[in-house]
């Protein structure tokens, strides 16, 4: 096994235990074609070569690189991208290879330090959502993340983070991973979570104001959503439509579901 790399952010998963959980959130099929960031040793690419139609693998350190195709170089079904999952245009830079698209799936245990450029990356943004979205998207992040993107209203993880996420796709917490999970151990524990994109029956009508106001909201957690938000709505405005969703003017940003971020905004874009 290669020393794992501090600047690189490696930690290799070594759980059978993670993985079978990561192949089973996956539901696979024969005819997925899936992209895998980050693979590393290699180990989650072996589960899945067998189960899928092609397995398309963007890993950044070159020496794996190496290793990976010395292992995988004989499947015709796997390719190979050596560089930066942020920087690479995937379509473009595999354009010879037509069998490994239209990509449906995106599984993998990824880098933590890039952890929100990647889910950006994958799932876009409110006012810019990734189109054609993927089918699936399996993810082995780091744990604290994990819990802050599945968070509802009343919780304490209940952040910014949250509502983007939830706007763009169904997040499910599959399982902790324990620290011991890997080699070597990190200093947090990890999640298996699932993100399914989908479109919402009722989406903001301007989606760039949507996604300022909850930065806004959301930019000083101790103040008051009226004093978060005062650059942008007069607080006795504010204060009726708190009133017509059955909240007080004292409520601050993590005490508003995604509706009703979504029906703030529509309320401000008439």
């Amino acid at each position: 096994m290669p020393q794992p790399r501090k600047r690189f952010a490696q930690h290799w998963l070594r759980s059978e235990t993670a993985l079978e959980q990561i192949i089973q959130a996956a539901r696979l099929k024969e005819s997925d074609r899936i992209l895998e960031i980050g693979p590393g040793t290699g180990i989650l690419t072996r589960r899945l070569l067998p189960l899928v139609s092609s397995v398309l693998a963007v890993e950044l350190d070159w020496d794996l690189c190496k290793k990976l195709v010395k292992s995988f170089g004989n499947f015709d079904h796997f390719l190979l991208l050596q560089g930066d999952i942020l920087k690479l245009d995937i379509a473009a830079d595999a354009q010879d290879f037509p069998k490994f698209f239209p990509i449906n799936k995106v599984v993998a245990n990824i880098p933590y330090n890039i952890t929100s450029p990647i889910l950006e990356k994958l799932l876009g943004s409110i006012s810019s959502p990734r189109n054609p979205s993927y089918d699936l998207i399996v993810l082995l992040i780091q744990k604290e993340v994990a819990q802050r993107i599945v968070a509802y209203p009343g919780n304490k993880n209940y952040s910014a983070l949250s509502v983007k996420i939830q706007y763009l796709a169904d997040c499910n917490y599959i399982c902790d991973v324990p620290s011991k999970a890997f080699f070597p151990p990190p200093k947090v524990d990890s999640a298996i979570i699932t993100f399914q994109p989908r479109s919402l029956l009722n989406p903001a009508i301007n989606p760039k104001r949507l996604e300022t106001l909850i930065n806004l909201g959301f930019a000083n957690r101790r103040k008051m959503l009226r004093n978060n938000l005062k650059s942008l709505i007069n607080s006795d405005l504010l204060g009726e439509f708190l009133t017509e969703i059955g909240l007080n003017d004292q409520v601050r940003a993590e005490n508003l579901d995604l509706n009703q971020w979504i029906a703030l905004s529509n309320y401000l874009s008439r």
